[in-house]
C-alpha cells in the first residue's frame, strides 16, 4: 500500500505501518478518554484518562494486528502465498496470493472475525471479572471497552461485503457449493457493491440527522464501493483469460538498457526514445537483472547523474514477476508482485523474450468482450 513502511515481521510475513495508523491512534484515544472513560468512571484525573486512552488505543491496535495475523497465519499453514501484513486507518490488510481450494479460502476469510470475537469475548470476561475486585475498576473498564471494540469489528467484518472477510466467506461458501469460483467471486464483488452503496447512503442520512459518525460510515461505504468494482473487474478479467497463455499475451520483441549505464547515459541513449513507463534491464551477460521506472529517474540529483548506474535505481529481479511462455497467464497473475505494477517479465532460457503489461492484458480483455458480442450475431446467420 503507497504510503507505509515496514516496520517488523510476523510470523515471518512483513508487517508494515500506513502513516495513517497514528491518525487513529489520536482519534480512538481521544473518544476514550474524553468521551468514554468519563462516562463510566468519572472524577478521575486528566492524566488518568490520558494514560488510560493510549493504553486502549495501543490494544486496540494489538488486537487488528492478531486480527491480520491469524489471515496470514492460516494462509501460510495452508500453502498460500502470504506478501505483507498493512496496518493502516481502515483497520488491517493482509496481502496473499488466492487459495487453491473453496475449504481454504473459507477458513483464511473467517479466521480473522473468529479472533476478533474470541479477543472480545476474553477480555469483556476479565473486565466483567475485575470489576468485582475492589481497586481495579479502572483495567476493568479499560478491558470492558477492549473487548466491546473487538465484538463490533468482528461482526462489522462480517458483512456479507467484499473486502470485508464476510464477502470471503460469502465468495467461498458460493465456491464450494457450485464449484465455480470465478461466477462465485463475481456475485460475491456485486454483493460489496450493493451493501457499499447502502453504507454510504445510510451515512450520509445520519450525517444530515446531526450524527457525525455518518460520515466515517459514508467513507467506509465508499472504500467498499470502489475496492468491489476493482476486484469485480480483476474478476472479469480473470474469466476473459482463461486458458490463454503468456506467449499470446506478451509484447515483444522488447525495449531493454543496460543495468550498467550510468543515469546521464540511460537519459540520452534511452529514455528520450523511450515509449514505456519501465524498462527491462540486462547485465552483462544478457539476463534480465530488474526493471527501473522512469519516474525513479527525477529523484537522482543532475549533478550525480553522470555517476549513478541506472541499475541502482532498479526494482530487482527478485521483486519482479517472471513467467515462461507457455504459462497460463492466470496462474502467473495469482502471484504477480506489487513492486514494479502489473508487469511480467517472459523468460525463455534465462533470455526476456517478453513482457506483459497492463495495456497488453486490457488488449486481450477488448478482444475477449469483442468477442463475446459477436456470437449472438453469428448465431442469427441464415443457414
Amino acid at each position: 500500500m503507497n504510503g507505509s513502511f515496514r516496520i517488523g515481521r510476523i510470523f515471518g510475513v512483513p508487517l508494515r505501518m500506513h502513516w495513517s495508523v497514528p491518525l487513529l491512534v489520536i482519534l480512538i484515544g481521544y473518544g476514550l478518554g474524553h468521551e468514554t472513560l468519563p462516562a463510566w468512571l468519572p472524577g478521575r484525573s486528566a492524566a488518568l484518562y490520558t494514560f488510560i486512552s493510549l493504553a486502549g488505543s495501543v490494544l486496540l491496535l494489538a488486537s487488528l494486528l492478531l486480527h491480520e495475523a491469524a489471515h496470514a497465519s492460516i494462509a501460510r499453514r495452508n500453502g498460500v502465498p502470504v506478501e505483507d501484513v498493512t496496518l493502516w486507518a481502515m483497520g488491517g490488510m493482509t496481502r496473499m496470493g488466492k487459495p487453491g481450494t473453496a475449504p481454504v479460502a473459507l477458513a483464511v476469510a473467517a479466521s480473522g472475525p473468529v479472533t476478533s470475537l474470541l479477543i472480545g469475548g476474553v477480555a469483556l470476561a476479565a473486565g466483567a471479572g475485575l470489576n468485582t475486585a475492589p481497586g481495579w475498576a479502572v483495567p476493568a473498564a479499560l478491558l470492558v471497552w477492549l473487548g466491546w471494540a473487538n465484538l463490533l469489528l468482528g461482526v462489522f467484518n462480517l458483512l456479507p461485503a467484499v473486502p470485508l472477510d464476510g464477502g470471503r466467506v460469502v465468495h467461498a461458501a458460493l465456491w464450494w457449493r457450485t464449484g465455480e469460483r470465478d461466477r462465485a467471486e463475481l456475485a460475491a464483488d456485486r454483493g460489496g457493491q450493493v451493501i457499499g452503496i447502502a453504507l454510504i447512503a445510510f451515512g450520509w442520512l445520519s450525517l444530515l440527522n446531526g450524527a457525525t459518525g455518518g460520515l466515517w460510515l459514508a467513507f467506509i461505504g465508499l472504500f467498499i464501493t470502489l475496492t468491489a468494482g476493482a476486484e469485480r473487474q480483476h474478476a472479469v478479467l480473470t474469466t476473459a483469460l482463461r486458458g490463454v497463455r503468456v506467449a499470446e499475451a506478451m509484447s515483444s520483441p522488447v525495449a531493454t538498457a543496460p543495468d550498467w549505464l550510468t543515469v546521464e547515459r540511460f537519459i540520452t541513449e534511452v529514455a528520450v526514445r523511450a515509449r514505456h513507463s519501465a524498462i527491462p534491464l540486462l547485465d552483462l551477460d544478457g539476463r534480465p537483472s530488474g526493471i527501473v521506472q522512469m519516474r525513479r529517474i527525477a529523484t537522482v540529483p543532475a549533478g550525480s547523474r553522470a555517476s549513478v548506474r541506472i541499475g541502482d535505481l532498479a526494482t530487482p529481479l527478485s521483486q519482479l514477476t517472471l513467467a515462461a511462455p507457455d504459462e497460463f497467464l492466470n496462474d502467473v497473475l495469482d502471484r504477480v508482485h506489487t513492486q514494479a505494477g502489473v508487469r511480467i517479465l517472459v523468460v525463455d532460457g534465462g533470455r526476456l523474450v517478453g513482457i506483459v503489461t497492463p495495456h497488453d492484458l486490457m488488449r486481450l480483455l477488448r478482444q475477449h468482450t469483442l468477442a463475446d458480442a459477436a456470437q449472438p450475431a453469428v448465431g442469427q446467420l441464415p443457414g
